[in-house]
């Protein structure tokens, strides 16, 4: 799968994209929402796995802002995991909402669950 991680913690970040990789994924990355916005577009991907707190801005916004660059495919991650914020998650676009801190099999299942839903 090709997927665009932002996250802006630097070992989270790493690490992420580390275990991505071993499994086989192409993985680019940004670390805030300008840096997504601004390499996403010229390099599409299958999904998109976002961090909700960023520096410059809301993981839910910058889903809404790729507008047709989205990916198919797209899940947060945030700390906060009450019903209400997994919600807006949803309403903002994400198929699913990952509550951090999470092991690497939590991530690796909600991606085999979504990968029907990409085709």
């Amino acid at each position: 799968m090709r997927i665009f991680l932002v996250e802006d913690h630097p070992d989270t970040l790493a690490y992420l994209c580390r275990h991505l990789r071993r499994a086989g994924h192409e993985v680019e990355t940004a670390q805030t929402c300008a840096d997504a916005l601004r390499d996403l577009p010229a390099k599409p991907r299958d999904l998109l796995l976002a961090d909700l707190g960023l520096p410059d801005g809301d993981g839910r916004t910058l889903l809404a802002d790729l507008g047709g660059a989205r990916p198919a495919l797209a899940i947060a991650m945030s700390g906060r995991d009450s019903p209400a914020d997994i919600a807006r998650s949803r309403e903002a676009g994400f198929n699913h909402h990952l509550a951090k801190p999470f092991l690497p099999d939590d991530l690796d299942r909600v991606m085999r669950d979504l990968a029907p839903v990409r085709g």
